[in-house]
């Protein structure tokens, strides 16, 4: 064990201007489980959190629901905790962004950055609405991406590169409040001089611990060359008035992360805690940040070089994760695959998602999928055939015979001993958030006490008197190694955790309690712990998912569609229709739904495509098909390859059926 830390950890701040779903829980659920590793381990630890609470999109909705921007933040708020907390997410404190105690460390920083001249001001030309008569933040222009040509990004950074923009870099750039063409109008800015920060950044970066995938995204941007940071906006907007200005604002970049010191300051100051031990420059405490991928550039660039300018201290790492897709696709709200968190907890118990993220999740930015058939395969096999059942199969025989006693020794103190043996390398996993890795090594030691319990027999040897005795001895060795791997799984599963040291009747565990066996005392009668996951259950969350989606009624004199939004013929006529000959289908391991196709398109070459079809054709039965396909869609990554187009098919409650030409036509020929 080492010794004792003292350790400030967060998450990234859920905006509030919409609720909690599943894809924010990877991150929240990813830093629960290092936070609850940490404190089982006997470290100190604060979690905080809280709602970020400024920016033009919450004024914009405040002013929709006709309510003060402060009001919608706090009911927001309460929201957010309500579904984070839950999910067993156990924040020592959940706060907002719109506080006094972030304003105070806000004004503090920017003071000290404004008196080393680290901020200047400058008259930079800004994207502006005529019609809505207003300064547009950079995120509410959107067109495409100079760099990638990405269609419908934002203002600021490119959600498919990553690479940083400006309004006026965007090809066809529109107003998201009016759909019109922004003008631009002189306006007079405040901006951070990160380009002073570059020596110490790369000595930071060096340090810091940062994972790989992380560093080199970092060394892109190095590259490129590290910009000035506009720090300030125009009136109107919700947040903090910069001191000495009358229509300029702190931007919500700036404030949101001084939001951890404000939430952090604020239960401080109701706990008697030092706040500057860990916020001080040169102290020896640990600060954490676990974020997406998507902010990188504002927590290990913008972040630390404020910090370091305002002589704070800078953070101990940055931990980011990637996105989270749902049966390998975006979420999406036409499929009831986009799934707040309060629609997920209508169904299904949140333990079954903590586990199946922590058994997908590593210490790099890859995105993770949430694949429903493999949830449900997962969770039933890992967490009802293998950990539960441990216990399910052995707690009866000691209630039943025994007066609920456990033996005062064990059968086999070498197996306890290398489950005992498992606490440092398991411990050292959740450390470096390499949980998947975690979890194999768990269920590996749930396999070997399932084998254990069918090895002994202890139902036959009730059978004969003489070896009634041994019995209770070996459902003794059984529930101790069940205890072992509730307590490695603690982090990951709470809940389960807690009912399981109350039915041990146990105050307290620590990490090391379960390298000691539990002898001698009474256990109640055991009561399931889980049940399995039914595909009904699935089925529900993802009906509700879908009927969430938002009043489609048309609000002009345009014609309706019955299914989907009027197109017009330019836009029809962009969709690139050719004929393809089907020269391969194969089923996809991992993929009951999914076939993957070769595809023939003639002198457009050959392509891969992975089709949602294996349930209603015969693989065999496909080949020198021809069918059609839309050559010209964007290649998606999947988890299982790269999708490079999309066959053409219609559905209906019987079935699925692919669009064939008539034999005879050409492979990569036009449909017309």
């Amino acid at each position: 064990m080492t010794e004792s830390r003292r350790i400030l950890v967060t998450s990234a701040l859920p905006y509030a201007n919409g609720s909690i779903h599943l894809g924010h829980m990877v991150e929240h659920i990813q830093t629960d489980i290092w936070v609850r590793l940490q404190k089982l381990r006997g470290h100190t630890v604060y979690y905080v959190c809280a709602t970020d609470a400024h920016g033009t999109p919450t004024m914009l909705r405040a002013r929709e629901e006709g309510v003060t921007p402060e009001a919608l933040v706090e009911r927001v708020r309460r929201e957010h905790e309500e579904d984070l907390r839950s999910f067993d997410v156990n924040y020592d404190n959940f706060y907002s962004t719109h506080s006094p105690e972030t304003e105070h460390y806000l004004r503090d920083i920017y003071a000290k950055l404004v008196a080393a001249e680290h901020i200047e001001q400058r008259t930079v030309n800004q994207a502006f609405d005529a019609v809505e008569n207003m300064f547009l933040p950079d995120r509410f222009v959107r067109g495409t991406c100079p760099h990638c040509g990405t269609p419908d990004q934002p203002g600021d950074a490119c959600e498919n590169c990553g690479r940083v923009n400006t309004p006026k870099d965007l090809l066809d750039p529109v107003s998201v409040l009016s759909g019109t063409t922004p003008e631009y109008r002189d306006s007079e800015h405040y901006f951070f001089k990160l380009d002073r920060f570059a020596e110490f950044l790369r000595d930071w970066m060096q340090n810091a611990g940062l994972d790989v995938s992380v560093r080199n995204k970092l060394e892109e941007w190095f590259d490129k060359g590290l910009t000035d940071w506009d720090v300030s906006r125009d009136a109107p907007y919700f947040g903090f008035r910069i001191p000495d200005s009358d229509e300029k604002f702190f931007y919500v970049w700036l404030d949101a992360p001084v939001g951890y010191f404000g939430s952090f300051a604020e239960f401080g100051a109701r706990h008697g805690i030092d706040v500057g031990e860990f916020l001080e420059a040169g102290t020896s405490t640990e600060l954490y940040h676990f974020i997406g991928k998507d902010i990188v550039y504002f927590h290990a660039l913008f972040w630390p070089a404020v910090l370091q300018g305002a002589g704070y201290r800078p953070p101990t790492s940055v931990y980011a994760h990637g996105f989270l897709t749902v049966n390998g696709e975006k979420m999406s709200k036409r499929r009831g695959t986009f799934i707040n968190a309060a629609t997920y907890r209508q169904e299904l118990d949140p333990s079954y998602l903590r586990y199946y993220y922590a058994a997908k999740l590593g210490p790099g930015i890859d995105d993770i999928d949430l694949n429903l058939d493999d949830f449900i395969a997962r969770v039933n096999s890992d967490l009802v055939g293998k950990f539960v059942n441990i216990a399910s199969r052995s707690a009866s025989f000691l209630t039943k015979h025994f007066d609920g006693k456990l033996a005062a020794e064990l059968h086999d103190q070498a197996l306890f001993d290398r489950f005992a043996a498992a606490a440092e390398p398991v411990a050292a996993l959740f450390e470096a958030r390499e949980y998947a890795k975690a979890l194999r090594s768990i269920m590996a030691l749930a396999d070997d006490a399932n084998q254990y319990v069918d090895q002994h027999k202890p139902w036959k040897l009730l059978k004969d008197p003489e070896r009634h005795a041994d019995v209770q001895i070996i459902a003794t060795q059984a529930l101790n190694l069940f205890r072992s791997l509730a307590i490695y799984l603690a982090p990951v599963l709470p809940s389960i955790g807690d009912r399981v040291q109350a039915f041990f009747g146990e105050a307290e565990w620590r990490w090391l309690s379960a390298t000691q066996p539990l002898l001698g005392t009474e256990i109640p009668r055991y009561e399931p712990l889980l049940t399995r996951v039914e595909q009904k259950s699935i089925d529900r969350i993802v009906a509700l998912a879908a009927e969430s989606l938002p009043d489609k009624t048309p609000t002009t004199d345009a014609p309706a569609a019955s299914d989907s939004a009027v197109i017009d013929i330019d836009q029809f006529l962009a969709t690139d229709l050719r004929v393809a000959r089907i020269v391969t289908a194969e089923p996809v391991d991992g993929a009951d739904k999914l076939l993957k196709l070769t595809l023939d398109l003639g002198d457009l070459g050959r392509r891969q495509v992975f089709a949602g079809i294996r349930k209603h054709y015969d693989a065999d039965l496909l080949t020198d098909r021809l069918t059609v396909v839309v050559a010209n869609l964007k290649p998606r990554k999947m988890r299982f390859g790269v999708s490079e187009g999309m066959v053409l098919a219609a559905a209906d409650d019987d079935g699925v059926y692919l669009l064939s030409p008539d034999s005879g036509a050409t492979p990569g020929s036009r449909v017309r």
